[in-house]
């Protein structure tokens, strides 16, 4: 296998967590840098006709894009520990919580970041319009993930899932994207501390 990654960007980051939460070695990483334009070559879009980072090359040949779909073969190939949820219900609950952050709060800060940072201006056709209107929808997801981190340690319960790599990621990139984080927010500030001091958040 090769993991054609993308660096300190989100999506591969959440991969390199998951693997390194699974205690898997990571596979052959295969450097992509954006900064470089790299994924937007004729060569990446053979992999990835998307252009977009991470992606997992199988041995077979077989590309694997979709940071999610990435770490569901994984989950399938390691089902120890889980990250998906050990039984139907937590694993509707981790589905449910791994997408809200993801449509929400990852998205919203994402949005941010690609459209009014100055060293995204010659990779996105910016609108800062729609930077704005996502900054603006940051704090409701935020209150959301406080809410529920108020009776939880991670947030599906008691045990680390996908969903907290996918939140704890956004909460990480809110810092480039020029979003602060309230310090009234206690909850997340206690989970995500305590995940930031996890090994794998090194990874």
């Amino acid at each position: 296998m090769k993991l054609y990654d993308g660096g300190r960007a989100p999506n591969p980051r959440r991969v390199r967590i998951f693997f390194a939460e699974k205690g898997l070695e990571l596979p052959e990483l295969v450097p992509v840098d954006i900064g470089r334009k790299e994924h937007l070559t004729p060569e990446f879009a053979r992999i990835n006709p998307m252009k977009r980072l991470p992606v997992l090359l199988l041995d077979d040949g077989t590309a694997l894009a979709e940071t999610i779909a990435i770490c569901r073969y994984l989950e399938g190939l390691h089902p120890e520990p889980s990250l998906f949820g050990r039984d139907p219900m937590e694993q509707a609950l981790t589905e449910m919580w791994n997408r809200r952050v993801e449509l929400g709060l990852f998205s919203s800060v994402s949005a941010v970041f690609r459209h009014s940072h100055p060293s995204m201006a010659e990779l996105e056709d910016q609108v800062p319009e729609w930077a704005e209107a996502s900054r603006e929808q940051i704090d409701d997801y935020l209150l959301i993930l406080d809410l529920q981190l108020a009776g939880n340690r991670f947030v599906c319960g008691d045990r680390l899932t996908v969903a907290d790599i996918t939140a704890g990621i956004a909460i990480d990139f809110m810092k480039p994207s020029r979003v602060p984080l309230s310090e009234d927010l206690v909850n997340i500030r206690r989970w995500h501390g305590e995940l930031s001091a996890r090994p794998s958040w090194k990874a």
